[in-house]
Formats: structure tokens, sequence, C-alpha cells
């Protein structure tokens, strides 16, 4: 199904070589095709390779997905030109006014800071507090899910005495969630990060329910307010390089940095890394977007009816 956005963001001509149609419709040419309305808050340094991962991931959900591209209103990127920000993405301010589907908060470069000492701290609080009530469901991803999880319910995230770097195996704690639906009982998982939130403080909220977890990654996917919200620690989007460049990069700095974990076949770094978390991010998306409603009626069945899918 086509993946629409608002200008003509890089990944359109990265994903069309790749047979996934991103189409360009400007919100002032007219009638909206119909479609999910899906905002997207980029803290990541890349943008551009965040994006292109996160419509990947949202090419399979069998639905057309309307994205808008959100940036923190004062935070200045030290990575992507300012010109391409200015032409792509929107502040929340801009759209404060508008009710979307979905929301996706990515992770951000500020992890061993203080939640109060980021920038951006005081407007993501209140993005996150605008979403319960203008927003049908909020995923919440790597340090964005721990930025949500402290502000939503006091759960701090805690140092890690070694980075957790590489590919886990995750079990899931309930298979009957429509969100699960299709997995295997097993599923990879690729993390990249120095700090972890703690099971035993999901479970004092008695609020979250814990669905997908690692005895070495620990919580992978959680869920609130009856699956509105949804807290992911891993990275289902990532390429199938994305770690092996982290790899290279943190040695070229110099960092006490570990092969990732079952990620390079008999941990060789010069083997082609191994691939397989991103067919179960592809579902596990889908799965979220089609279980989405607008005013108790299915979403995959307004988006059909209106578009004629």
């Amino acid at each position: 199904m086509t993946l629409i956005v608002p200008t003509r963001i890089d990944a359109v001509d990265q994903l069309a070589e790749e047979g996934i149609t991103v189409t360009v419709e400007p919100p002032e040419a007219g009638t909206a095709t119909p479609a999910v309305e899906l905002a997207i808050l980029n803290l990541m340094p890349d943008k551009p390779v965040t994006e292109t991962q996160l419509l990947r991931l949202l090419s399979g959900t069998g639905l057309p997905v309307r994205v808008t591209l959100l940036r923190p209103r004062d935070h200045v990127s030290k990575t992507t030109p300012e010109a391409y920000l200015k032409e792509h993405y929107r502040t929340h301010d801009e759209v404060a006014d508008r009710r979307f589907d979905a929301l996706v908060v990515t992770g951000a470069a500020v992890e061993l800071l203080p939640f109060e000492q980021v920038t951006y701290w005081d407007e993501l609080r209140g993005i996150i507090d605008w979403a319960q009530e203008n927003v049908t469901s909020a995923q919440y991803v790597c340090w964005g899910a721990q930025a949500a999880l402290y502000h939503r319910y006091g759960i701090p995230k805690y140092r890690l005495p070694a980075k957790l770097f590489g590919n886990f195996p995750n079990r899931l704690t309930d298979p009957s969630s429509p969100l699960l639906a299709g997995f295997e009982p097993v599923v990879a998982v690729p993390q990249s990060r120095h700090t972890e939130n703690l099971r035993a403080d999901f479970e004092k909220t008695g609020e979250l329910e814990i669905l997908v977890e690692s005895p070495e990654a620990g919580v992978h996917i959680a869920v609130g307010r009856g699956g509105r919200e949804l807290y992911v620690s891993g990275h289902p989007e990532y390429d199938t390089d994305t770690l092996l460049r982290q790899f290279r990069r943190d040695q070229a700095k110099g960092a006490d940095i570990a092969l990732p974990a079952n990620y390079f076949p008999n941990d060789d770094p010069s083997a082609t890394p191994v691939e397989n978390w991103r067919e179960p991010g592809r579902i596990f998306y889908r799965n979220w977007l089609r279980g989405l409603t607008r005013d108790g009626v299915p979403l995959a069945e307004i988006v059909a009816e209106k578009s004629g899918v």
C-alpha cells in the first residue's frame, strides 16, 4: 500500500529502489487520500536514515499511511542540515490542533543525560500529555520509551555496566495479544543502549503489561492504557548493517566496544551479519495499525471504504 508524505524526503527515492511506493502529496493538493494519519517525532541524529527505516516497516501494514514528520521546536541538530529540517519537518505547535491515529517517538542520542537536562524535555513532556487526548495510539521507542515511562509512571532508567549491544532473542510473555499475532514464540530484536528499565518497576505501576522480553536484554515491549501506549526498547527498524556501522564508529572513536552479540556468524566481523528481526518488525507494525479504531470503527475498514481498497 502507498505511503504518503507531504514533501520529497530522501526516503522516497531510496525506497523506490526497493520497490516500495512513497507518494508525495502536499497538504494544499486538494482532497487528501484516505489514509492512516501517523506522526513521527524523529529525535535521532541522522533523521533521513531513521525516516527510511520506519517507512520501510510501515510499508508492510497493508494500509495507506500518511506520515507527518515532527522535530523539537528549539533543538539545533548537529547532524541533519537545518535546511532539510525546515523543508520536511514541522514542530508540534504546528499540528497541535490535529488528531492522529498513531504517533511514533524515536530514540535519541541523549541517553546518558538526566531527563531534566535534555534541552527539549519540557516540550517532550507536553507532547506526551497531548498524545493522551489527541492520538489513538502512541509508540515510544528506545530512549523515547524511557522518557515516556519516566514522565508517565516515574520509572527510572539505570546505567548498565557495559553497552547492551547486539541481536537478542526475546520470548512472548502474552502470545494471545493481538499485537503479537503471527509471531514465532521467540523473536530477534536488535539493541544498542547504555541504560535499562527494570521489570520490577513496570510491575509496580499495576498499569503496564509486558508482552515481549529477553533474559539478556530485559523488557522489549510493554503496553499501557489498553494498548493505547506502546513502550518498545529495541530497534526492529534497524538496517542489516546498522549494528556493524555502530561497531565501526565506536571502534574509530577508541571506545571499549565488544562485538555485537548474536550478529556476526561465529563472531567473525568480516562475515555478513545476521538479519532476522525485520519481518517480525513488519508484523508488529501491521498488527498495531490494523488494530486501531476511529470512533469505535476499525481503522482498516474506514480507510478501505473511503479509498476503495
